[in-house]
């Protein structure tokens, strides 16, 4: 069974910095986009960062981009976002996204893998 399992998530003051991994199993994603998403209390889950099976081309949302910078380790089968100059509106669970066809964007449907979530806080 492929699994997406995520960590680093925790509580940080605003202004402060966390680097989320998520590390895959069952399944080689070197060919196969990731990104992740978040969700808020109360909100629907958005789209945060994607990157590609190239490593070279990445996408952010428009609230993100500039502080957020998300990599990948192929050899490691392993993502990562790196989050600096984190904000209270940044306060979320962050997801961990697998597209489920190689060769493809994310979708941030059921169609693709998900991790369990993890919780960032950021403290004003």
């Amino acid at each position: 069974q492929v699994q997406l399992v995520e960590s680093g998530g925790g509580l940080v003051q605003a202004g402060g910095s966390l680097r989320l991994s998520c590390a895959a199993s069952g399944r080689t994603f070197s060919r196969y986009a990731m990104g992740w998403f978040r969700q808020a209390p109360g909100k629907e889950r958005e789209f945060v960062a994607a990157i590609r099976w190239s490593a070279s081309s990445t996408q952010y949302a428009d609230s993100v981009k500039g502080r957020f910078t998300i990599s990948r380790d192929s050899a490691k089968n392993t993502v990562y976002l790196q989050m600096n100059s984190l904000k209270p509106e940044d306060t979320a669970v962050y997801y961990c996204v697998a597209a489920s066809t190689y060769y493809r964007d994310i979708a941030g449907d059921e169609d693709d893998y998900w991790g369990q979530g993890t919780q960032v806080t950021v403290s004003s």
